[in-house]
Order: structure tokens, then C-alpha cells, then sequence
């Protein structure tokens, strides 16, 4: 898994490098690029090896195809963020830039289509694999008028089998890791059928690889989909796995560009949006430093950058802390400890680097003190010199002493009161070189705790470098 590596690369603010010194490393680096190009970006193999050296010529151009397809730095060299997407266990469908349609638009032409489970995997029981593939198939049937009947022999439209290696379809796996599995388009024949490499582990839960995340994504080609450069996309080509399984906007636009709504649903269903650093109307849930760095939380997503990537890095929570639930409501890291705390409802996490503290969910009533009148926190940040922790609760503050691990007392008081001028609710906060950074919507106050003034009002999202803030 590719996790810790990036979790290394974030905290340790590695700079983009080329291929390593050492020999043997940069051989295999070369032909991971070579592999990676011939299989996903139509690289043809005249049977030579990448040069090392070219600034110009067909794997240029490939490579700045994918870091285009990724929105990393179009550079045209396999650096560590190139090379990172590239080491990162996927589907097997080459990618076609850009939203959703498979080459040639090909469809369906009948809405109630039949599919077949050939085979079973051993790692897991029968009905949990029914379970997985029936739940796939509702996903893409609830926000279009197809329907799906499973059936137990003959010929299907879609069938789906667990195989090993090259299993005769011109598109042989690769063992664990790498390529997890493909499906073919729409089609009579091999058409709409779907492949899982049987050397993967599968599971039905965040270890491994989850089968019905897989299946989702899989189906998405058997009914025309292909690849989206959206990372919060089920079609995503890179699996991540958030710890729910959705279709996202992107998905529903996709295959209802092809089929249209659902014909049971008066209704059009909408799906979770991919936030977008520079949007005008761009909220957050919660921020929090780690280890020096501002993370910026959202939905099911983070966004950060820093100063050897000026770019907006964007993706799943759960790619630092699988063990999160979604929907952050706040967060503060206690530098002291080298613990980051994050809120949801009555209960919190603490982790350390990438791992849940053991004991944790805890409830914020036992551990801090709040009466039961408090439902859930807005926001928090944590004073490093002094120790103290401020909570924001709709309307009012709390202020914890992180040493004696109590409330202190005369709180709660009124936000007007402690921080004039940044209104009555907080959405989000952090502490920046001796600085809070308070915010409400789309506007960010900068505030100076000393004078109990504000600096400056800012756009929520002026972190980002965008143009227009």
C-alpha cells in the first residue's frame, strides 16, 4: 500500500526529485514509467527501453498526458509525485481523458440487463460476495432506468468471474497489487463482462481491497463509463477506499449522459461534489495543523499545500486515517503530545502520525468536561505556549487547560466578548505564527489574540493561491 509513503511525503514536506541514484532503483523506476505508460496512455513498445534523458519525443508527451489526467505538475519527467500515482494499485481500463464517455460512446441499446457470478473468491463467504455485486448494481440503478436480474446459467450481459495471471483476454494480471481488475464495454461477447485478479485479497471492509468498491467502479465500464479525472469520483481510475462506497456527481452526469434519470424517481438525485480549492462559495468543516502543516478539511477531503508544491494537493481523509469516520466536524492538533484530535457528534479521535490512539472513539463529556447540553463541536484549536484549548459552540467558547486536563473556569463566554468582531459561529480554526485564523462561510478572519483585534478579512480559500481572491 502506498499510504505511508504518502503520508511521508505530506509531513515531511518532500520535495519533487527525479529518479534516485541508486542503479537497481532507477531501472525499475524506468520500467514501472515504461509499463505504466504502454498499459494506461497508449505508449507504443518498439521494444527499446525508455531513455533516461529526452526532454522531447512520445514518453514525454505520455508522461505529461497522465500528470494532466492526475492534476499534478505537468513536467514531463517521472518525479515522486509521478511515480507515486503510478505505484498506487488501480483498475485496469486505460484512461481516457476527460469525463466519463468510453471511446465510440457505446451503450446498451435495451435497459433491463441480466448478469452472472461464474466463480466465487475464497476470501470470502458466498453470500457476502452476492451482497457486494447486488449492492454495485443498485448503485448505477438508482440514478438510471436500468435494471438488473441476476442469473445462474447461460449467457449473460454482464458476467463476472475471479481469475488468475493472463486468463486468455488479452489483458493478463499482474499478482497482488497493481492491476485489480477491468470490465469491457458495452457490447454482444466478451462486452460489459468483468474480470477480478483472484491473487488480490479481498475483503468487505477497509483491509486489502474492498470488493464492492471495486465492482461499483468495474460497472461503471460495463455500462460505458470510462475513467474520471475527478478524484472523488467512483470512476477514478486509483483505488481509495473512504469507507463508504458513493457515486458521486460526476458518476451520476456520466451515466445519465447515456442512459437519462431513472424512470422510478420523479426526483433527480444528486451526489457528493468534489470541493474545488479556488470556488468562490468554498466552505471547510474544520482545520487543523499537522506537525507544522495546515490541513484543510471537507466532506470526505482534505486540501493542503506547501512550499515545495505550490499546487493545491486534494484527496480522501482517509488516505492518513483510514480509521476516521467522514464528516469531520473539528479538529486541533496538541503539539505537546504530538496528537491530532478530531470531533464528530458527542465523541473524538486521537491519533499520532497515521494511527488511532487505542481507546478512542472517547465521548467529549468524560474527557473534557462539557454538559450533556453540548451536542457537538464546531471548532477547535490548541495554543501551544499555553497549553489552553478553545472549543466554539454555536454561539459560545470554552477554554480547556490541556496540562491539568480540565476546564478552566468562568466558561463558556460569548464569542463577541473573547473575539470581537468575527460574529457569533465558527466554522473552523487554526493557530499560524502567533495568530488565529477564524472561519465563518466563505470569509476567514485574521485575528491578533494580544490586541483582541482583527487584521485582516479574507476569502476562506486565500491559502490556495487562487487568482481572483
Amino acid at each position: 500500500m502506498t499510504n505511508l509513503s504518502l503520508l511521508l511525503l505530506l509531513l515531511c514536506g518532500l520535495g519533487s526529485q527525479g529518479f534516485p541514484a541508486n542503479s537497481e532503483t532507477q531501472e525499475k523506476d524506468l520500467e514501472t514509467v515504461q509499463n505504466y505508460l504502454e498499459k494506461f496512455y497508449n505508449l507504443k513498445n518498439d521494444g527499446t527501453q525508455i531513455p533516461r534523458q529526452k526532454s522531447n519525443g512520445p514518453v514525454v508527451e505520455k508522461l505529461k498526458q497522465m500528470q494532466k489526467f492526475f492534476g499534478l505538475k505537468i513536467t514531463g519527467k517521472p518525479d515522486a509525485e509521478t511515480l507515486n500515482i503510478m505505484k498506487q494499485p488501480r483498475c485496469g481500463v486505460p484512461d481516457v481523458a476527460p469525463f466519463v464517455l468510453t471511446s465510440g460512446n457505446p451503450r446498451w441499446e435495451k435497459k433491463q440487463l441480466t448478469y452472472r457470478i461464474e466463480n466465487y473468491t475464497p476470501d470470502l463467504p458466498h453470500a457476502v460476495v452476492d451482497s457486494a455485486i447486488e449492492k454495485a448494481f443498485q448503485l448505477w440503478s438508482n440514478v438510471s432506468p436500468l435494471t438488473f436480474t441476476k442469473v445462474f446459467q447461460g449467457e449473460a450481459d454482464i458476467m463476472l468471474s475471479f481469475v488468475y495471471g493472463d486468463h486468455r483476454d488479452n489483458s493478463p494480471f499482474d499478482g497482488p497489487g497493481g492491476n485489480l481488475a477491468h470490465a469491457f464495454q458495452p457490447g454482444p461477447g466478451i462486452g460489459g463482462d468483468v474480470h477480478f485478479d483472484e491473487d488480490e485479497e479481498w475483503t468487505n471492509d477497509f483491509r486489502d481491497y474492498n470488493l464492492y468498491r471495486v465492482v461499483a467502479h468495474e460497472l461503471g465500464h460495463s455500462l460505458g463509463l470510462s475513467h474520471s479525472t475527478d478524484i472523488g469520483a467512483l470512476m477514478y481510475p486509483n483505488y481509495i477506499f473512504s469507507g463508504e462506497v458513493h457515486l458521486s456527481q460526476d458518476d451520476i452526469n456520466g451515466i445519465q449522459t447515456i442512459y437519462g434519470r431513472s424512470s422510478n424517481d420523479s426526483s433527480n438525485p444528486i451526489g457528493p461534489q468534489t470541493p474545488q480549492a479556488c470556488d468562490s462559495k468554498l466552505t471547510f468543516d474544520a482545520i487543523t495543523t499537522v506537525r507544522g502543516e495546515v490541513m484543510f478539511l471537507k466532506d470526505r477531503f482534505y486540501m493542503r499545500i506547501n512550499s515545495y508544491y505550490p499546487e493545491v494537493e486534494l484527496n480522501f481523509i482517509s488516505v492518513f486515517w483510514p480509521h476516521l469516520p467522514n464528516g469531520i466536524q473539528a479538529a486541533y492538533e496538541e503539539a505537546n503530545r504530538d496528537e491530532i484530535r478530531f470531533f464528530k457528534g458527542h465523541k473524538y479521535w486521537a491519533v499520532q502520525g497515521q494511527n488511532v490512539l487505542h481507546g478512542y472513539p472517547k465521548d467529549i463529556y468524560t474527557s473534557f468536561g462539557f454538559p450533556k447540553s453540548v451536542k457537538s463541536i464546531d471548532a477547535a484549536v490548541s495554543e501551544e505556549e499555553t497549553g489552553k484549548t478553545y472549543f466554539f459552540v454555536a454561539n459560545k467558547y470554552w477554554r480547556y487547560d490541556e496540562h491539568r486536563r480540565s476546564m478552566d473556569a468562568g466558561y463558556p463566554q460569548m464569542i463577541a466578548h473573547g473575539f470581537p468582531g468575527i460574529g457569533n459561529k465558527v466554522d473552523a480554526v487554526f493557530i499560524k505564527d502567533g495568530f488565529f485564523y477564524f472561519f465563518h462561510g466563505t470569509r476567514q478572519y485574521k485575528f491578533d489574540p494580544k490586541t483582541k483585534r482583527i487584521l485582516t478579512l479574507l476569502k476562506a480559500n486565500s491559502w490556495f493561491n487562487c487568482r481572483n481572491n
